[in-house]
């Protein structure tokens, strides 16, 4: 155990100590008082003079308020109240004029602020649901003073235990007062139309028609009312909606609007569903067999993280391809990319106080915090253009910068991809034939297609022609019909010129006996000479094999052979239920004999087949 022990802590020095050769410790500050999450976390270039900034949407713990703090290096550079609690935050380009300054969009309840220089600019509202009718109706009737506040109360509360549309949030507040304040609540409502509106659980961007990096972009937005939105980022109008079995909490984009697009949506059923360009519902459903805690795209490999505490890697057909399973529960997940490396690779904050760094199932670093992580983003702050900014379970905020000599290596005792995958084959070189068939190919390609097509159902045809013909004329050594379920196979034995020719009759039916068959052989007598060549069978019992046996003497001395015909017929009927064509083997063995010349007069040797 002690042995153990020291072995565990070495190998987490040695993990601590290599995290720390690859980062340098900008600031920490565990008083910053910044409550969030990584899909309110954003660096932005919000003034467009190449001096990024920290977008943080703070939940506002302990009854304060939710506010947007924008941080420029570890100080508070702006702070913004918001009306409710937000959701995502996103920076997208909006337009292609000059200057090219990123928008800055918040998603907080049922709208999206957008804000251009640090300033209000826009806001989106997610447009009003139709009110349940007999919720409508109820709040007519109180207008009316047709019933009274406890009986609307009673009439509100079996609507919303058995009706499929919720209820609006007037009468959500309306049935948890007192029966002192219902009076008052209905007298400075009823006059007002009841408004059911939903609100953002999430939001990611979406690139229109281009894949730069400064290319415009649409906002995608995941609401509590299992839909899908895609705004246009002019005009902020509503360019498609999707429906989803679910609400969803995680989205992830690829591709443009306008060409090709793929959307992953994690929702609150365990369920992540693949939408297309032009599908109103998901096209693909990966089941997981717990509830997601993050959802992040490397490369083409959806990494989910969920809370039995493991990651998980898909396709977008849903195929998984790893999984990992972590030493403590996943807070938080979000992407690390280094361009200039050409490497993506997925941060999970653990509870442990942990950050791991993966590609694939590779462990690549592990960066000890001194309290749980609860968010964190990588990219460009400041001037740095490789910048880990983390915040904590109690408030803190930790800066650490990448060194631009550190480079990432598989390692932490996760089984990779072997090394034999990255040497290079040596291929060899075009021939002037393979570009002549090449070009033949390219030119003629659809032509090929056609005619291999072609050949592809005729030999069906055949085929199919074939298979009806040798069932019609009971050619297959096995029975087509139930009413006779029979098997029946050869075997010939011997060199020659005398032959034994066992046949292997089979009745296959479960519990019900066949008698009156009768077999008969087809030969040619110039050749082969059978004892018997017509016989009766007897009673077949279900599942047992029966051998009959006959000698087949060859009249060739050539070696000559021809196919023996065998049929097995049943009294009374003209066509054959089973028949094999049996291929006789020629004379194998042929000895020279010396006999006395005196012995019926020969002078020279015999010869003799066997």
């Amino acid at each position: 155990m002690a042995a153990a022990s020291s072995s565990d802590s070495d190998s987490g020095r040695a993990e601590s100590s290599e995290a720390s050769s690859k980062w340098l410790d900008a600031h920490y500050d565990p008083m910053a008082n910044i409550h969030t999450f990584s899909a309110c976390l954003e660096l932005a270039d919000l003034h467009g003079d190449g001096e990024y900034k920290l977008v943080v949407g703070d939940l506002g713990p302990g009854g304060q308020q939710p506010r947007l703090k924008v941080l420029k290096g570890p100080t508070v550079l702006s702070e913004s109240p918001l009306p409710a609690l937000p959701a995502a935050a996103a920076t997208f380009l909006m337009e292609q004029h000059e200057p090219r300054t990123p928008a800055l969009a918040l998603a907080s309840g049922p709208c999206v602020y957008v804000y251009k220089n640090l300033r209000p600019y826009f806001k989106f509202t997610l447009p009003q649901l139709p009110p349940n009718p007999l919720e409508q109706d109820l709040w007519n009737q109180a207008k009316e003073d047709r019933i009274d506040p406890l009986t609307l109360k009673e009439m509100l509360e079996g609507i919303r235990e058995k009706a499929e549309v919720p209820l609006s949030v007037q009468s959500l507040r309306f049935l948890q007062l007192e029966l002192s304040e219902m009076e008052a609540f209905v007298n400075q409502h009823k006059s007002k139309s009841i408004r059911r509106q939903t609100v953002i659980t999430t939001m990611t961007t979406l690139k229109k028609n281009l894949a730069d990096e400064d290319a415009v972009s649409c906002l995608v937005l995941g609401t509590e009312n299992k839909e899908l939105l895609v705004l246009d980022p002019e005009a902020f109008t509503v360019l498609a909606k999707m429906s989803l079995p679910s609400v969803p909490v995680f989205l992830e984009a690829s591709g443009q609007f306008d060409v090709e697009f793929r959307l992953a949506a994690a929702c609150r059923n365990g369920n992540i569903y693949m939408l297309r360009r032009d599908s109103k519902r998901p096209k693909y459903c990966i089941e997981l067999s717990a509830q997601p805690v993050g959802l992040v795209r490397v490369h083409k490999v959806l990494v989910v993280g969920s809370n039995q505490d493991s990651l998980h890697g898909f396709t977008h057909k849903g195929k998984r391809l790893w999984t990992v399973q972590m030493p403590a529960a996943i807070l938080t997940m979000n992407l690390l990319e280094q361009r200039s490396r050409g490497l993506q690779a997925v941060m999970a904050g653990l509870a442990n106080g942990e950050v791991r760094i993966y590609r694939d199932k590779a462990l690549l670093s592990v960066v000890r915090t001194p309290d749980a992580v609860t968010s964190l983003c990588f990219g460009r702050y400041g001037r740095e253009d490789h910048t880990l900014v983390m915040t904590t379970r109690g408030g803190g905020l930790i800066i650490k910068i990448l060194k631009r000599t550190a480079v990432f290596v598989e390692g932490g005792g996760e089984a990779g991809p072997p090394p034999a995958q990255a040497m290079k084959l040596n291929m060899p070189r075009k021939t002037r034939l393979y570009v002549d068939q090449t070009l033949r190919e390219r030119e003629a390609g659809t032509a090929m297609h056609r005619a291999f097509q072609a050949d592809l159902h005729l030999l069906r045809l055949r085929a199919a022609r074939a298979s009806v013909q040798a069932l019609e004329s009971s050619l297959s050594p096995v029975s087509a019909t139930a009413r006779e379920p029979l098997k029946l196979h050869a075997v010939v034995q011997g060199l020659g010129p005398t032959f034994k020719l066992t046949l292997h009759l089979q009745n296959t039916s479960t519990a019900r006996p066949i008698l009156g068959l009768l077999v008969c052989f087809l030969y040619n007598e110039g050749l082969y000479a059978l004892p018997r060549a017509f016989f009766k069978v007897p009673l077949l019992v279900p599942g047992l094999n029966y051998p009959l046996e006959t000698f087949v003497e060859s009249l060739s001395d050539k070696g000559i052979s021809d196919i023996i015909k065998v049929l097995v017929l049943r009294e009374g009927q003209n066509a054959p239920l089973l028949s094999a064509h049996i291929s006789m083997p020629g004379t194998r063995v042929q000895a020279l004999v010396w006999e006395d010349p005196t012995c019926r007069g020969a002078t020279g040797p015999v010869s003799h087949n066997y």
